[in-house]
C-alpha cells in the first residue's frame, strides 16, 4: 500500500452528478436515431467540460465527469470487457425500495479481458479538461462482474473456461491489471472501484437468502479481496486507489440494510486498497464500531445524503466525525457524500443547486473540522 499522498482529499466526493437537460435531450435524441453518435459525444464532451468548471467553482479538488456519458454507473463498462455481453432483463437484479432501474443485466460469455477499453478515451478528455487540477476516474469493483452474473443470477451456468470459478477470479484480476495500467499510462493518478456487494453482504437477510441457495458469502468475501489485490498489484506507487461502498443508490432510494460488522475484518483488514468511501449517512449502515479494522487506509466518511436535498446540521456531522475517530485516527478520516447524486441517468430527487450546496457545505464542515 503507497504512502498517503493527499488523495482522497478531506472533502471529496464519489463521482456522478445530476445529467442537465441537454444530455437527457441528447440521449432520446440518440436512441430515436435523430442524433448521430458524434454529435453525442459532443454534446457529452460540452457539457463535462462544464460540469468541471462547476466544480472546481463549488472547492472540490478532485474533479469527475460526473459518469454523464453512461447510462448505468457500473453495467456500461463491464459490457465493454472482453467476453462479457449485455442481455435485456424482465427485472433488475436486485429490488430497490420504491423506484425500479430499467431492466438489464450483463452475462459472461468468454474470456474475460480489458482490451481496447473506450472509458480510456473517455478518461483522457476528462483530464484534457480537468487542466492542473486532479482528474478522477471511477469504475465498478472486480466485484460486481461476479456478483451481478454469478451470485445474484439465479439460473448462472458457467461457460467450459470457467468451470473451476477460480479461473475466473483470476481473469477477472488480470482484467483490471490491464484497466489499471491503461488508466495510469493515460494519466489517471486517483481511480476509485465502486462496489454495491459489500454493502449487499452486510444485509442479514440477503444473507439468508444467498445461504438458501448453497452460497456460503464468507467464502464469496474471501475470493472478492484476493481477486481485488491481485488486480491492485498492478498499481503503481504515485497512483491512489480507493473503494466506494453503499447499499443501492436510485432515485433516492436503496436495495441494502445493514452495518459493517459481517464483513469488516475480511475487507477492511484484508484489501490492499488506499482508502474507502463509505456509507454512514443513515442507521441502515450501522455504528463505527468496525472500522477498528482499518490499517492504514483512508477512510472518507458519508455522512451526507446525496439522496435527500436537506442540508445537514455541522454540530451532528462533527459529533459523527469524532464518534468515528474512537476507531480511526482522526487524520486517516474524510467527509464525502454517501454515493454520488446520480448512480444512474435518472438521478436523486433533489435540484442540480441543492446538489452543488451539499458539495460547499461538506468543503465548509471539512475545512472546520480538520
Amino acid at each position: 500500500m503507497s504512502k498517503y499522498t493527499g488523495i482522497p482529499f478531506r472533502h471529496d466526493v464519489v463521482g456522478s452528478f445530476l445529467r442537465p437537460q441537454a444530455i437527457h435531450d441528447a440521449r432520446r435524441a440518440f436512441e430515436a436515431g435523430t442524433l448521430t453518435a458524434e454529435e453525442l459525444r459532443a454534446i457529452e464532451d460540452r457539457e463535462i467540460k462544464a460540469l468541471v468548471e462547476k466544480e472546481k467553482a463549488n472547492g472540490l479538488q478532485a474533479v469527475t465527469d460526473g459518469e454523464f456519458r453512461r447510462t448505468y454507473w457500473h453495467l456500461d463498462f463491464l459490457e465493454l470487457l472482453q467476453g462479457v455481453e449485455h442481455v435485456k432483463a424482465e427485472a433488475w437484479s436486485v429490488a430497490f425500495k420504491g423506484h425500479q432501474p430499467k431492466a438489464a443485466t450483463i452475462e459472461i460469455t468468454d474470456k474475460i479481458g480489458f482490451g481496447d477499453h473506450p472509458f480510456v478515451k473517455d478518461f483522457e478528455y476528462l483530464k484534457s479538461v480537468a487542466g492542473d487540477t486532479v482528474a478522477k476516474m471511477t469504475i465498478p469493483s472486480p466485484s460486481m462482474l461476479h456478483l451481478i452474473c454469478c451470485v445474484r443470477a439465479e439460473n448462472y451456468t458457467p461457460i467450459e473456461r470457467y468451470a473451476n470459478e477460480d479461473d475466473l477470479y483470476r481473469d477477472i484480476a488480470l482484467a483490471y491489471q490491464e484497466a489499471i495500467k491503461a488508466f495510469y499510462a493515460a494519466g489517471c493518478r486517483y481511480l476509485q472501484l465502486d462496489d454495491t456487494s459489500w454493502g449487499e453482504f452486510c444485509d442479514l437477510e440477503k444473507r439468508k437468502d444467498y445461504a438458501a441457495r448453497g452460497l456460503d458469502l464468507n467464502v464469496i468475501a474471501q475470493k472478492y479481496v484476493d481477486m481485488i489485490n491481485l488486480a491492485l498489484e498492478a498499481k503503481p506507487e504515485d497512483m491512489t486507489i480507493t473503494m466506494h461502498i453503499c447499499r443501492g443508490n436510485f432515485r433516492s432510494t436503496w436495495f441494502s440494510s445493514g452495518g459493517y460488522e459481517t464483513v469488516a475484518e475480511v475487507l477492511f483488514g484484508g484489501c490492499n486498497i488506499d482508502g474507502f468511501f463509505l456509507e454512514y449517512d443513515s442507521d441502515r449502515a450501522g455504528g463505527f464500531k468496525p472500522l477498528a479494522h482499518i490499517k492504514d487506509q483512508q477512510v472518507v466518511l458519508g455522512l451526507v445524503s446525496s439522496k435527500l436535498p436537506e442540508l445537514e446540521k455541522f454540530e451532528d456531522i462533527e459529533a459523527r466525525v469524532n464518534e468515528a475517530a474512537l476507531y480511526v485516527p482522526k487524520e486517516q478520516l474524510c467527509l464525502s457524500p454517501q454515493c454520488g447524486f446520480a448512480s444512474t441517468e435518472e438521478g436523486n430527487l433533489l435540484t442540480e443547486e441543492e446538489q452543488w450546496a451539499k458539495i460547499r457545505m461538506i468543503k465548509e464542515y471539512a475545512e472546520k473540522i480538520w
